[in-house]
């Protein structure tokens, strides 16, 4: 597909229309269907690209590559090479488990964003072959003769010929919740776009005819439809996910080839050594994490759409409770798009709801219906009872105003509503009260509120048809003003975030005035707000800087938004943008976490990870705290795997590298680590306390390093009394040491997860029941096996009963000093932030 002829059709709205004709070769009467049919060949459809949707074989073979995966699948062959095949199939079927529920939660949120990728238009009408007629929006193409009427989505981006009365909401391009005056003739200033319109826009009054300039992915909005085809980084947890497991890789491999080498050297059997190696491996391997991690955010997911949201990508829960900084956009997420009256005064700058009840009456009875209009009639409903309309003059948009004659308890009136310097001209008043009157409306502006003039005259001659000749001597009544306010909810959510270590700032396309406004009325720092043209005089390095200190940005074009997001996340924070137009999807693109509404364009819910089913920085905070939760079950099973697991683990690796036997049959090992993964499939539905989610929460290796540094090497040293009590003390035999150990290092993994679980005091923090079963169960039967005849499967032997309480009196002991250390351990990570 080409592009069109060159790039001067940038700003094509400064161009004049014979310039492109030429340019684009066609002529102002439209094409006929050959020539449409070799653009459309030559330019393509007037559509966007799809998104790269990846295969379910490409999404397996990423998740099989991750490193934990890979350790898992190796240990599983070699397990099954070696004869151990219950112990390797139990790998594999764990391995397979978390990899499909991971795969298909994705391929259901693909599934659903192609849901979600509306078509602008689904049909428009061009002129082909001397007439005009509906046609597919696909096969719009340059050089076609477009019209437009009230209500219609505009389908391509194209240069107004001829417009009656029209205006076009462009919300959902530039976040601006006025409608956009529209009219045919040279733009002077390049930032005039009113000569212009834009895919994606929705016409709102009148009709235009305009030359089709640009097409699907050349448009503004396939400009911001095209983040959608970009591979999205991976986000924060992916990647700490992804370096926790070449550090647990590398730790691994280190100490097996370290085991299988010392024992081998001192003469030791090979076989024996090299099973024992991968059972080592195992043991080392927190191979449940995919699946805990899987099943975690699953149900974070599930949680989270019973709190109206819904999860596209299962990672981004975690990111949104490691979010720093939360960027929105104003229109429809902070402000409900909805223009309302703010305020009516008289002439003088009073409160006075004449001007309001004029108004409201003149839009009634003779209004064009724009959100101006109905802005007044919702504020007086009432206005226009027992009032009838005797005449009108429409709304004229070169003059800026309109008029209505009306016939009702004050006898007949003409009513004169419009732009403040277009009404007060046509009004009996001195010079100094129309400099006075059109300070107000600057100083209005400056509070962020629209304003239209009022202006009436008694009617003395017979009603009729107003002529504009009849618009003179007008009394100026007042001006009506009108806002987009923010939700009744949007100040206290914001405060709600800032409690919880979430800053918020605005990214609007809407006027700098008005962010400003709405920054001051939802509790930001107002006192500064860049613009688009003050973001564009920047560098990547001034903007990172200056991103700190700004909470509002105003006038910004797409990819300002994401240029934003950037220098944030380049100062290290973890960015969420909330959005909903067109203008919003490369920044929700770009975002560590990426979130639309309900309602919101096709475009900006195809690029984002979530979904609001309400437009609510309520939910997004309910969200944020559900993200936290989910994170703190996930770092539980991070949090014992660092500390008792990989202690056990590495007492018994050192002492096979010591002792004439095998401290422990690989098949032992293998139960062992079995049993205790099973004690922790309760970790997803565990309580969190509100400490757990009152901060951001990341993942952290220096912290998680710390952590298991303390309490590592206290299960060690657990594991080096145990060995030397059962030598020493009660010289067991090999079986009977084997099966004593086993029992300890059971009790020990399985019971410290009730202390480890919580930072504070485990009896004023109950698990949940799912939890304590889970590890309760696999304790007892941990305990119970070895006394049974299927213990003898396993090489198990009983110990005497003095043995056992010896044992029990460590794992007491034990634990008793995993609580009194976990508080410098905990210390450790919060010192490290």
């Amino acid at each position: 597909m080409t592009k069109p002829p060159n790039s001067q059709t940038s700003q094509f709205w400064r161009l004049p229309t014979d310039a492109l004709c030429t340019e684009l070769g066609c002529t102002l009467q439209g094409l006929t269907a050959t020539e449409a049919a070799a653009r459309l060949g030559r330019f393509g459809p007037n559509s966007d690209a799809p998104p790269r949707i990846e295969g379910a074989a490409r999404a397996i073979l990423r998740r099989l590559l991750e490193p934990l995966s890979l350790i898992l699948l190796v240990a599983g062959i070699v397990s099954m090479l070696t004869g151990d095949d219950i112990g390797g199939l139990i790998i594999v079927l764990i391995l397979v488990l978390s990899i499909g529920l991971d795969t298909i939660q994705e391929g259901h949120a693909v599934r659903a964003a192609e849901i979600l990728r509306r078509s602008v238009a689904l049909k428009a009408e061009v002129r082909r072959d001397d007439a005009f007629r509906e046609i597919d929006v696909d096969h719009v193409v340059p050089g076609d003769l477009l019209r437009v009427r009230a209500g219609d989505i505009i389908p391509a981006d194209a240069l107004i010929l001829e417009s009656t009365a029209f205006t076009a909401g462009e919300a959902a391009l530039t976040g601006e919740p006025y409608p956009v005056q529209k009219r045919a003739g040279a733009a002077a200033d390049p930032d005039d776009t009113s000569n212009a319109l834009f895919r994606g826009a929705v016409a709102q009054t009148g009709e235009a005819v305009a030359l089709v300039v640009r097409t699907g992915r050349d448009t503004v909005f396939g400009a911001a439809a095209s983040a959608l085809a970009e591979t999205q980084a991976p986000s924060p947890f992916e990647r700490d996910l992804h370096e926790f497991g070449l550090v647990i890789a590398r730790a691994t491999l280190a100490l097996v080839l370290v085991v299988l080498t010392v024992r081998v050297v001192f003469g030791r059997p090979v076989l024996d050594s090299l099973l024992f190696a991968v059972a080592l491996a195992v043991g080392l391997t927190p191979e449940l994490l995919p699946m805990i991690t899987t099943v975690t955010l699953s149900r974070g997911a599930l949680r989270m759409a019973g709190r109206k949201v819904i999860v596209k990508r299962l990672a981004a829960i975690h990111d949104l409770g490691a979010m720093t900084v939360l960027c929105t956009d104003k229109t429809g997420t902070l402000t409900s798009a909805e223009i309302t009256l703010a305020g009516s005064l008289d002439a003088e700058g009073k409160d006075d709801a004449r001007a309001a009840q004029l108004g409201a009456i003149a839009a009634s009875l003779g209004g064009d219906r724009g959100s101006l209009d109905a802005a007044l009639v919702a504020g007086r409903p009432d206005a226009a009872q027992g009032w009838t309309l005797a005449g009108r003059q429409a709304f004229d948009f070169s003059r800026r105003l309109g008029s209505v004659l009306a016939t009702g308890p004050e006898g007949t009136l003409l009513v004169v509503k419009g732009a403040p310097e277009a009404v007060l001209a046509l009004c009996t008043m001195d010079e100094s009260a129309r400099t006075a009157a059109l300070a107000r409306v600057r100083e209005l502006a400056s509070e962020g509120l629209r304003t239209v003039a009022i202006a009436s005259r008694v009617w003395s001659g017979v009603p009729r048809e107003v002529e504009t000749e009849d618009e003179t001597d007008l009394a100026f009544e007042g001006f009506c003003a009108f806002a987009d306010p923010p939700k009744p909810t949007a100040a206290a959510a914001i405060a709600r975030l800032a409690a919880s270590g979430v800053g918020l700032k605005i990214l609007s396309g809407d006027d700098p005035v008005v962010v400003k406004r709405l920054a001051s009325l939802v509790g930001l720092n107002p006192a500064r707000v860049l613009s688009g043209a003050d973001v564009a005089r920047l560098s990547d390095e001034a903007l990172a800087v200056q991103v700190r200190s700004t909470d509002a940005f105003g006038r910004l074009a797409p990819d300002q938004k994401s240029r934003i997001v950037k220098a944030l996340q380049a100062g290290g924070e973890v960015v969420g943008f909330l959005g909903d137009g067109i203008n919003d999807a490369p920044a929700l693109k770009v975002a560590d976490v990426g979130l639309s509404v309900d309602g919101a364009t096709g475009v900006a819910q195809a690029a984002a990870d979530m979904i609001l089913l309400a437009s609510d920085l309520e939910v997004v905070a309910d969200g944020v705290e559900e993200g936290r939760r989910t994170f703190a079950n996930i770092m539980k099973y991070v949090r014992m795997g660092a500390s008792s697991n990989f202690g056990n683990m590495l007492s018994m690796a050192i002492a096979s590298m010591v002792l004439p036997f095998l401290p422990m049959l690989p098949t032992q090992i293998l139960l062992n680590n079995l049993l205790y993964d099973l004690s922790e499939l309760g970790i997803p539905f565990d309580r969190v306390s509100r400490a757990a989610t009152a901060q951001p929460q990341v993942w952290s290796m220096t912290r998680l390093a710390r952590f298991a540094a303390i309490m590592g090497p206290l299960s060690s040293v657990f594991d080096f009394l145990t060995f030397g009590a059962l030598i020493m003390l009660f010289h067991a035999s090999p079986g009977e040491f084997r099966t004593a150990w086993f029992i300890e290092s059971m009790a020990t993994q399985i019971l410290v997860i009730f202390v480890i679980r919580t930072n504070g005091r485990p009896w004023r923090n109950w698990p949940d029941p799912v939890l304590s079963a889970s590890s309760l169960i696999a304790l007892l039967v941990a305990m119970v096996v070895p006394f049974t005849p299927v213990g003898t499967w396993f090489g198990f032997v009983a110990p005497p009963p003095l043995m056992m309480a010896g044992i029990a009196l460590l794992v007491v002991v034990y634990l008793a000093c995993a609580e009194l250390l976990k508080p410098f351990a905990i210390r450790a990570r919060r010192n490290s932030r």
